[in-house]
């Protein structure tokens, strides 16, 4: 279960981010701050690769490597849009929006990883549907 412990950091970290970011673009362009905000989050990574003594070169070949780069790929395209639509948006709309990949990574995990579709999951992701839209849209 220690990847509950990482979930809850991970939660407590990432709630901090949009906010932080959104400040930071009032003077500084979206571009610099995502270039900064992941470059120290490249540093860091490789940090943790160095100091496991990971096999990093021969991973990068490794069968599933192509899938990695695909992730690497979205990832940058999501982030940079991201962190466009905070410089552009106000926080309580654009995060929500963006939140929705749950949703999103949730469904691509049933429809394509085969993941079990429960009542309860099916309720949960329509339950994140909902809220996005109470969150995000004035009325």
């Amino acid at each position: 279960m220690q990847y509950l412990w990482y979930a809850l950091v991970a939660l407590v970290a990432y709630t901090l981010v949009a906010p932080l970011v959104n400040v930071a673009m009032r003077d500084l362009p979206a571009d610099v701050v995502v270039f900064v905000t992941n470059g120290i989050l490249v540093i860091v990574a490789l940090g943790i690769v160095l100091a496991t003594d990971r096999p990093f070169v021969s991973m990068l070949t490794h069968e599933d490597a192509p899938y990695m780069y695909a992730a690497g790929i979205c990832l940058a395209v999501g982030i940079i849009a991201y962190y466009r639509a905070l410089a552009a948006g106000p926080v309580s709309v654009v995060v929500p929006i963006f939140g929705l990949f749950l949703v999103g990574s949730s469904v691509v995990g049933i429809v394509v990883l085969d993941e079990a579709l429960t009542a309860r999951k099916a309720i949960g992701i329509a339950l994140a549907v909902v809220a996005v839209f109470l969150t995000t849209f004035e009325g």
